[in-house]
């Protein structure tokens, strides 16, 4: 039972091709997330890169700047979670392709 090198080759390619679109249809995509009960906002791309940061002059307390610093990193956290999610959503069905490559362990 014979491989066909050209037609394995031709299905690398166009799996090539759509996981380079599905990861820049997620880097065009803005996730969103809050802490603080939306003192703090943050805006990502679904590539991971931060575009906003959003916080409410409420939730600036100079005696306990602590609590601002732990509202900022938990939303940076759940917006690079919330990026990484998307990322994975637009590339999953992608992985499931390669098993139709005939490549083992896929």
């Amino acid at each position: 039972m014979g491989m066909d090198f050209n037609k394995l080759m031709k299905q690398a390619q166009q799996m090539q091709e759509q996981l380079a679109q599905a990861q820049e249809e997620a880097a065009t995509q803005t996730v969103e997330a809050s802490a603080g009960g939306g003192m703090v906002t943050v805006k990502a791309t679904g590539s991971g890169e931060i575009t906003e940061i959003k916080i409410k002059p409420e939730a600036v307390d100079p005696d306990d700047v602590e609590v601002l610093e732990d509202m900022v990193l938990a939303a940076v956290n759940e917006a690079m979670r919330s990026a990484e999610s998307l990322m994975q959503s637009k590339l999953g069905g992608l992985a499931g392709g390669l098993g139709g490559l005939g490549l083992p362990g896929f």
